[in-house]
């Protein structure tokens, strides 16, 4: 029995992930003098949230990662990503399924390491925000995946906080698919981030949210 669906969002809702990186790139080269390309920012910074990001490419590029530093450029990241988030849409298939398993009484959540108001923003375009029980964004949570309390914290949205049978998660990332391992969920890779050999921690993989039916879903929770 499908019991509820616990979604990413970044990556796997919507097309965010380049805009995230521009947010990257531009402060990092401006303000810490050394640039990213893309590669980079999916194999090492993708699915954490700012500050987590920040962080790690500051010290992957030998540079001090000061907690003042740290909190500085993710201010400023987040202006550059604010001004980008009018361009972002959500992927094919996104809309559909979220609709589709609404009108089955699936309970629905998020747990994504975005800003809550940047996902309310881009939901409320869609006019999706109540399809959802509740969302648990990066300003809700201490730790961020792969750490499982983003999905802990969904489960319990979703009335899972006893049990996780029959709850799925979507992930496009490694260490969002450990938090969702972590946290006892099955887990389906969207390939939208990452190619499908480095999602074999998901139960099934896809290309597409618009390869997949409710009942599809539901044969991911029951297997």
């Amino acid at each position: 029995m499908l019991r509820g669906v616990i979604f990413d969002f970044d990556g796997v809702l919507v097309d965010s992930e380049r805009a995230h990186f521009e947010g990257f790139r531009v402060v990092l080269s401006e303000s810490a003098g050394f640039e990213i390309d893309f590669h980079e920012y999916t194999e090492n910074y993708l699915a954490y949230d700012d500050h987590g990001g920040i962080r790690r490419a500051l010290e992957f590029h030998g540079q001090a990662a000061s907690p003042d530093r740290v909190d500085e450029l993710a201010t400023r990241k987040k202006a550059v990503f604010a001004d980008l988030l009018p361009r972002i849409a959500f992927l094919p298939g996104a809309k559909a399924l979220i609709l589709a398993l609404h009108r089955a009484s699936v309970p629905l959540a998020i747990a994504s390491g975005a800003r809550r108001h940047e996902i309310e923003a881009l939901l409320a375009t869609q006019d999706l925000l109540g399809a959802f029980r509740g969302i648990v964004s990066a300003d809700d949570v201490d730790n961020f995946k792969p750490h499982p309390e983003p999905y802990l914290r969904g489960r319990s949205i979703i009335g899972a906080a006893e049990s996780a049978e029959g709850v799925v998660a979507f992930e496009d990332s490694m260490p969002g698919m450990a938090a969702a391992r972590a946290a006892n969920l099955r887990v389906i890779g969207v390939s939208n981030s990452h190619p499908r050999e480095k999602l074999g921690l998901a139960h099934r993989v896809v290309d597409s949210l618009e390869e997949l039916t409710v009942d599809d879903v539901a044969a991911v929770a029951a297997a």
